[in-house]
């Protein structure tokens, strides 16, 4: 009876706190997607909690009316949808070289990939190298650098280590090479590793706005991300004026304003790739757990 109670106070305690959690983690996101949602006069009026006071699109309708957004729409979508599958090809394939046993020189060629993860020439030279290939102000410079990440390597690297070798064996027994061994057992195997490490490159390619601002000049080459930076930027200038100037511009009733301005293009640019999450996320939540339990 004791024990019951005890295990009872328990179970509402950690229910208690993951409600906790999810309202802190939740709350700022449902805060901005509200704003974004709310009239432009209605909102300078502030105090908007849990749902909006006055219904408006303009916000949404200003955004989607501008070519740029639609141009960086394009490139960051192409950017995902290229890179993404071809990092995940190039860090399988490396992870399974070096998890290779019969591989020559493979702890120097593991110690060589990881030294990588510590130690990097800094912003300049890689400048430098980037335009020695010819990728600035190139669509390629989206791609080609995020080819490969080491950590995502190891990862990939430790569970193909994990898998019985007799499918190796027993593979080269009835005449298939390590290409065939790779595409045909290899990779099918690893779908729950690499549909995490997928989603984590695709959120990366998504959110990426650094190379886009610094790698490129050409305004259809800038990715969403960056069309937004220059979007928070340029109205975040607007909302710095004095109480009295909303005030004026409240009576004008505009249809936006800075700030729903601002919280429609975080939505546009957030949605897209949260809506891909549950179409990943029995393979996500599978991947994430991959070595948590030892036989």
């Amino acid at each position: 009876m004791i024990r019951d109670r005890k295990d009872f106070l328990f179970m509402t305690f950690v229910y208690a706190f993951i409600v906790a959690v999810f309202i802190i983690t939740f709350y700022p996101f449902w805060n901005v997607f509200i704003i974004s949602l709310n009239s432009a006069e209605d909102t300078l009026r502030g105090n908007l909690y849990l749902w909006p006071r006055e219904f408006s699109l303009a916000s949404y309708a200003q955004i989607l009316s501008d070519s740029e957004i639609w141009t960086a729409i394009r490139v960051t979508v192409l950017r995902t949808i290229i890179g993404t599958p071809l990092a995940v090809l190039t860090i399988s394939m490396l992870a399974y070289s070096l998890s290779k046993r019969e591989l020559v020189a493979g702890r120097f060629w593991t110690l060589y990939f990881v030294f990588t993860m510590y130690f990097g020439g800094g912003l300049i030279p890689y400048y430098m190298v980037l335009k020695s290939y010819n990728l600035i102000d190139n669509f390629m410079v989206f791609v080609v650098p995020g080819l490969m990440n080491v950590f995502y390597m190891i990862i990939v690297r430790t569970f193909i280590q994990g898998l019985p070798q007799e499918l190796d064996e027993s593979a080269k027994m009835d005449g298939a090479n390590y290409m065939h061994i790779f595409f045909r057992i290899i990779l099918p195997l690893t779908t729950p590793v690499l549909a995490t490490i997928g989603l984590f490159t695709a959120i990366g390619h998504w959110n990426s706005w650094f190379d886009s601002y610094v790698f490129t000049y050409k305004p259809e080459l800038k990715t969403l991300q960056a069309v937004l930076v220059k979007i928070l930027n340029q109205y975040q200038t607007g909302s710095m004026v004095s109480e009295a100037q909303q005030m004026a511009n409240s009576s004008k009733r505009l249809a936006v304003s800075p700030d729903t301005i601002r919280m429609a293009a975080t939505m546009v640019a957030t949605l897209p790739i949260i809506m891909v999450y549950p179409f990943l996320q029995k393979y996500f939540v599978k991947g994430m757990t991959l070595g948590a339990v030892k036989s």
